[in-house]
């Protein structure tokens, strides 16, 4: 009996383990950037975009006004660390900031 059951969780085991490989190989859409919204339409997002998206996933967004241009210039080295931001994205967050300093 104990045979029986350990034979039919590995099956299962094996198919679901062979959909997900399935799934995850099979995947057509390649999204390199939190700046594209589709591979088709490559539209960028604005600075003000990916700073409302980005900060707001952790914590509240600080207001632009805040702190100064050089406070920004650290924070954005920071938070790119600790957020897994692109170096174009916090390129694109950091000048949206220091604008409207």
């Amino acid at each position: 009996m104990k045979a029986i059951h350990k034979i039919i969780i590995t099956g299962l085991m094996l198919f679901i383990a062979g959909g997900f490989i399935i799934g995850c190989s099979s995947t057509k859409h390649k999204y390199t950037s939190a700046t594209t919204v589709g591979e088709e339409f490559n539209i960028e997002k604005s600075g003000a975009q990916l700073w409302g998206e980005a900060c707001n996933r952790c914590h509240l967004a600080p207001s632009p006004a805040d702190y100064n241009d050089t406070d920004w210039s650290t924070i954005s080295l920071h938070m790119r660390v600790r957020a897994n931001l692109t170096e174009h994205d916090i390129n694109k967050i950091e000048e949206f900031l220091k604008s409207a300093n």
